[in-house]
């Protein structure tokens, strides 16, 4: 996977790009089937903007994008944001194919003739 890093308006210091790194890196614990991550940080203005597109196998793309005025937050709430997406996904995926049929979950289907009432 690779985890690509880049700044609108300014420069980031290594240290919060290591901080970044490892925080995306951790999405992997969640859906191990990512193929890329792509992290955007705006610094244009006070308020500071973080996007992430992550990016997983069979065309599947993940965004999360918050604004605060300490860049490390903004990380740590598109992290949590996307962890969701990721989770949700992966239940679904998974669900998907082990699913049960209706009748099999409410019991024994009705037999023909009979009516509910």
């Amino acid at each position: 996977m690779q985890i690509k890093i880049s700044a609108r308006h300014g420069h980031l210091s290594e240290g919060t790009q290591a901080f970044i790194q490892e925080k995306a890196e951790k999405l992997m614990r969640f859906f191990d089937r990512l193929t890329s991550i792509e992290v955007t940080v705006d610094l244009k203005d006070d308020l500071k903007a973080v996007e992430f597109l992550v990016s997983a196998e069979h065309k599947h793309d993940f965004v999360g994008h918050a604004t605060n005025n300490d860049v490390h937050a903004c990380v740590d709430m598109v992290i949590d944001k996307l962890e969701g997406q990721l989770r949700r996904y992966k239940e679904k995926v998974q669900d998907h194919r082990r699913r049960s049929s209706p009748g099999e979950v409410t019991g024994r289907p009705a037999a023909e003739g009979e009516s509910e009432d």
